[in-house]
């Protein structure tokens, strides 16, 4: 087979990035500057890590950013009083509480204490039903990075055969909802499925979201398959391993490099689509 078409999400993320800044400085002219509230609890390296990316990619596009760093000992109604005031802040437009919480904390307490409007991460339960019957303002960052680069390529999702091999509440179960929405015929699929090499076998599009390193192997897609790896394991390697699914896909995301970029970008996206709202 032909090389297949990598499915740059470098390239992806500076075109969403081109138009949000446009979108930014509109939005300065009426004294509106978009602001992304960030919650870390506890000293979490990796967490860290993440906070500080996502507000440094903010204040690259001129969004504000706003930390908040809260002790480990947290408690949940601490937690729930810290998001109930940013919720009734009205210069900021987006709360993301960075996961995972200490474990004394009620994690799905905490993500539905978040104001459906200002919930930009789509952590909400809220939000997750009003992604399954398809009207989200904001669906979960990582689901919808994975559309736009679908869209981005103009690849067919209509009438195809997805398998998203994946269940979590924040990837495998929305980008599922997401695709069905689009007239996808949608298997959803995960790491203790029966024959799961057979169901991926019948894919047109192959969504891989289990966060195992390398479980999807090669000779399961199917050939010209669509391949979409959001696993980002240690040693920047996805869950499908990378040379055999490339070897039959028409099109591949790379670790790093695909879908990571623009799940960035749709937070900002969504956080500056807030702010829009806010302002009208």
């Amino acid at each position: 087979m032909k090389e297949p078409m990598i499915l740059d999400g470098q390239e992806v993320s500076k075109s969403i990035k081109e138009q949000l800044a446009l979108q930014v400085e509109t939005l300065k002219e009426k004294g509106v500057t978009p602001c992304l509230a960030t919650i870390l609890v506890g000293e979490d390296p990796a967490s860290a890590t993440y906070v500080r990316m996502k507000g440094n990619a903010c204040r690259r596009l001129g969004i504000e950013s706003k930390k908040i760093e809260l002790p480990i000992d947290t408690t949940t109604e601490q937690l729930l009083k810290t998001i109930r005031e940013l919720n009734e802040d009205k210069a900021i437009h987006g709360i993301l509480l960075q996961h995972p919480v200490p474990e004394q904390i009620d994690e799905r307490a905490a993500f539905d204490e978040i104001a459906i409007e200002k919930d930009v991460d789509g952590v909400t339960t809220l939000g997750f039903a009003q992604n399954a019957f398809g009207f989200a303002n904001y669906p979960s960052c990582t689901p919808a990075a994975i559309m736009a680069i679908l869209d981005h390529y103009d690849l067919p999702i209509e009438g195809k055969h997805a398998v998203v091999v994946g269940r979590s509440p924040i990837l495998g179960k929305p980008v599922s909802q997401m695709l069905l929405n689009r007239n996808a015929t949608v298997t959803t699929c995960h790491s203790r499925t029966s024959n799961l090499s057979e169901h991926v076998k019948q894919a047109d599009i192959v969504v891989a979201a289990v966060g195992k390193p390398e479980f999807i192997q090669g000779d399961w897609i199917k050939a010209g398959a669509v391949v979409l790896d959001a696993g980002y394991n240690k040693g920047n390697i996805g869950d499908c391993e990378y040379n055999g699914c490339a070897e039959r896909a028409s099109a591949i995301t790379p670790v790093p490099g695909g879908v990571g970029p623009v799940t960035i970008s749709m937070l900002l996206k969504h956080t500056v689509e807030s702010a829009e709202r806010s302002a009208q």
